[in-house]
């Protein structure tokens, strides 16, 4: 049976936010700096630069950044084989 295209974005949307969750919480056992907060907490971050206007009577900033670790990858796999199995 075939997925629409909003429920495999949805499904694989909350798998990156559970693994972020995920890492967050791990990472308040680990102590900073070693191999493990390394491993699972820090992120790599990529997308278009941040443009900030200032407006004299209005700020205005727009942009966006996508941060990727060990444990969001994690859940993207979790959430596609829990979209497998979804009917």
């Amino acid at each position: 049976m075939r997925k629409s295209m909003g429920t495999v974005v949805l499904t694989l949307t909350l798998g990156v936010m559970i693994g972020a969750i995920v890492s967050e919480v791990i990472g308040l056992f680990l102590s900073e700096g070693s191999v493990a907060e390394q491993l699972f907490v820090q992120y790599i971050s990529f997308g278009p630069a941040v443009n900030h206007w200032n407006l004299v009577i209005l700020d205005v900033t727009f942009g966006f950044q996508i941060h990727f670790n060990l444990m969001s990858v994690i859940g993207v796999f979790v959430a596609s084989q829990m979209l497998r199995w979804y009917r």
